[in-house]
């Protein structure tokens, strides 16, 4: 492996993958850093090799994509003014711009992309159990509401039923007459 220093962290990877069209994808300008080239090498070798990045692999963000991508990510200010429309890398993409740029650093950092989206995969699925059960605990409480709710009514039933009739005062009362 190269020096530590120039390898990025798997969890500062994760918090570039974005969801755009359903889809979770790196931009082209974070990926070249990552891999450590230009994003116009990157777009380069994209553009050479074209036959190994279908449509679910890398895609092109449309105008109003790329402005809600800018004003969500700070680190993205540049592209604002940038007149190309940025590339997104779907999982496949990533590893196949690894392969095409050929270089150590490439193949490096393709591995911990790589792991970052499955490290997110993993993190979603978790999730997904988890609301699955918390949408089961909801409904076992709604089923309790119900019985409390009866539990109460039969209470106020059994207290609603016989008045307690006021006390009588004693001693003389002037006014009875």
């Amino acid at each position: 492996m190269s020096d530590k220093k120039t390898i990025i962290p798997v969890d500062q990877i994760e918090n570039r993958i974005l969801l755009i069209r359903g889809e979770r994808v790196v931009l082209d300008a974070d990926l070249a850093a990552f891999y450590g080239v230009t994003t116009r090498r990157l777009n380069e070798q994209v553009k050479r090799n074209q036959a190994r990045f279908p449509a679910e692999f890398a895609f092109s963000l449309n105008a109003a994509e790329k402005a809600e991508v800018v004003a969500n990510c700070d680190h993205l200010e540049k592209l604002k003014y940038s007149r190309v429309l940025p590339l997104a890398f779907t999982e496949y993409g990533a590893i196949m711009a690894a392969n095409v740029l050929n270089s150590a650093r490439a193949v490096e950092m393709g591995v911990l992309v790589i792991r970052a989206f499955v490290n997110l995969r993993q993190t979603m699925a978790s999730n997904r159990e988890f609301g699955h059960k918390l949408a089961q605990l909801e409904k076992r409480l709604a089923g309790h509401d119900q019985q409390l709710l009866s539990i109460v009514q039969a209470l106020k039933s059994l207290l609603g039923t016989k008045e307690v009739p006021p006390k009588r005062r004693i001693g003389f009362d002037p006014e009875a007459m």
